[in-house]
Formats: C-alpha cells, sequence, structure tokens
C-alpha cells in the first residue's frame, strides 16, 4: 500500500456515489453502520453539511477539520468525532486518507 491508496481487499468493496470532487469512497455496510474508506485529493473541500454522529481515522495525510466552531488540523493518527447534528467541513493540504465509522445505514449510496 501505497501513503495514498489502499490495498485491493479495500479497492474491491462497492465505491459511495457522491458530488465531491477530488474524493474516492470504498464502503463497508452493516446493519445499522457504514464505514468509509476515504482517499482524497489535496484540491478537495467538503462543504459544511451535517448527519448522523460519525466517528475517524486518518491513515495518511494532513487535513484541516472544523467540527462546529473548533477548526485543527488533523494528521496521520489522529482520530475525530462528529456529534449528531453538528455541523463540519475539510480543506486538504496533502492527499488524504481517512477512515470513517457512521452511525446510519443509509449515508452513502452505492455507485
Amino acid at each position: 500500500m501505497t501513503k495514498t491508496s489502499y490495498p485491493e481487499c479495500i479497492k474491491k468493496l462497492p465505491k459511495i456515489k457522491h458530488s465531491m470532487e477530488g474524493v474516492e469512497g470504498w464502503l463497508a455496510q452493516g446493519k445499522d453502520f457504514q464505514i468509509v474508506f476515504f482517499a482524497i485529493e489535496p484540491t478537495a473541500k467538503i462543504p459544511p453539511h451535517s448527519h448522523a454522529a460519525q466517528f475517524g481515522t486518518v491513515m495518511n495525510g494532513e487535513m484541516r477539520l472544523t467540527i462546529g466552531d473548533e477548526t485543527r488540523v488533523y494528521r496521520k493518527g489522529d482520530t475525530y468525532h462528529i456529534p449528531e447534528g453538528v455541523v463540519h467541513h475539510a480543506v486538504f493540504n496533502s492527499p488524504v486518507l481517512a477512515m470513517d465509522f457512521f452511525a446510519d445505514a443509509n449515508r452513502y449510496e452505492v455507485e
């Protein structure tokens, strides 16, 4: 695995359907949750939005994430929690790999 890609076992998962430029995601679906393996280019921007609770880990790279009124830079090994309904957004300082758990079985559809 390189710093900006996942192994084939992840890339064999279904890809998520979305409208965010510079973002790819592979979905592991549970009965009551989703886990998405994101690969994000430094040109990507995630606009302000909210949804069910989210917990994530930066696996590689660096991103600036704003959760509510707090902005912080997250790097490899850092984790974050976004409570349900809290508005958040992100910009990326480098290519990023992140794994996110969503407490919502319907957060993303597959392509």
